[in-house]
């Protein structure tokens, strides 16, 4: 049963009392070695390698901690378990923590990969499949990305190029700018090279099969890719929709991702678009600038640049201030139709 009681919610019957914050919160950013990071993170981050390069920043991982509020210091995927009503609505088909967005920082290129749909992933003991998108915070004149498979290769030329090493001949490729939003579906061979910063909004799920990984000597999962890649598929370069009041960078099955402008202040009633039809929870992601949420039921909230608040459901009413260069990106998780 679900108690509301001064910007907090109270979840009880389990045998203990969890109190959960639903005014909103910031999020610790978890950062992630790899071996084709980078070693500095400046100006992006305040942050440099230990020892591995570090490839991702991960904003929203269940293994992030809440920055802000009551439960600072706590897991973000301990929140979700708490009250997922509080945080997602009502309706949503999980209480798991629904997206991962991640900041990507390529420094050589990423192997060529693939991620399996939502049917496969449960075929092999996986909660969910893993589409994505990217949004170029930051891009070099020659930057790139592999996006899916030309025209004429088939299933044998795949095969043939993860043997021989030239399945790169196979490999779709498109200029990255900077703003171009990039959609990657479920089943889409791809790679990530150098050149771009990218914001990576994704299902929450860390599933990656490898067909080629330039000889890093890293696993690889060909017979899983195999299965899972399709030779034509939705992904591409998304034209923006600009609105009245936002811009809409991708609506698709599982995320939403716009641009919001914020002249001094906006109220958080207006941020929801037109196609959500109930309140749910939203993140807002700081692209450059730094702005504040404010409420007398909650008092401050202050986001710096690169810095994400999760704004639950539950959350009370604030208004949205820009402190100075603000470029608000907000993103949302999207229910599919179940069949």
């Amino acid at each position: 049963m679900l108690f509301r009681k001064a910007g907090k919610s109270r979840v009880s019957g389990t045998g203990r009392s969890v109190f959960v914050a639903t005014a909103p919160f910031l999020i610790e950013p978890r950062f992630v070695e790899r071996v084709w990071g980078w070693s500095d993170l400046h100006p992006w981050f305040d942050r440099k390698a230990d020892r591995q390069p570090i490839g991702e920043v991960w904003l929203t991982g269940d293994e992030c901690t809440v920055a802000s509020g009551p439960l600072a210091g706590g897991l973000l995927k301990d929140v979700f378990k708490d009250a997922p009503e509080a945080m997602l609505g009502k309706g949503a088909p999980s209480a798991d923590s629904p997206l991962l967005i991640k900041v990507i920082f390529a420094r050589e290129k990423l192997s060529v990969q693939v991620h399996p749909d939502d049917r496969l992933a449960k075929k092999y003991g996986q909660p969910r499949g893993k589409t994505e998108c990217w949004y170029a915070l930051a891009a070099g004149p020659s930057a790139q990305v592999a996006l899916g498979l030309t025209p004429e290769t088939t299933i044998s030329n795949v095969e043939s190029g993860i043997e021989d090493g030239t399945l790169e001949r196979s490999l779709e490729m498109i200029d990255v700018r900077v703003g171009d939003m990039i959609y990657v579906d479920a089943g889409t061979v791809h790679a990530i090279w150098p050149g771009s910063v990218l914001l990576e909004t994704q299902q929450n799920s860390d599933i990656t099969y490898r067909l080629y990984d330039y000889g890093r000597g890293r696993e690889l999962h060909i017979e899983k890719s195999l299965e899972a890649l399709r030779l034509k598929t939705r992904a591409g370069k998304v034209p923006p929709s600009a609105l009245a009041d936002r811009t809409i960078l991708v609506d698709a099955d599982y995320f939403c991702v716009e641009r919001i402008p914020v002249e001094v202040s906006r109220s958080s009633t207006s941020l929801p678009n037109e196609k959500e039809s109930r309140a749910g929870l939203s993140y807002l992601f700081a692209a450059e600038g730094s702005g504040r949420l404010a409420s007398p039921s909650f008092g401050t909230v202050d986001l710096s640049a690169r810095g994400i608040v999760a704004v639950p459901a539950a959350s009370p009413v604030f208004a949205v201030q820009d402190l100075g260069g603000l470029d608000l990106i907000r993103i949302s998780p999207r229910w599919p139709e179940r069949g």
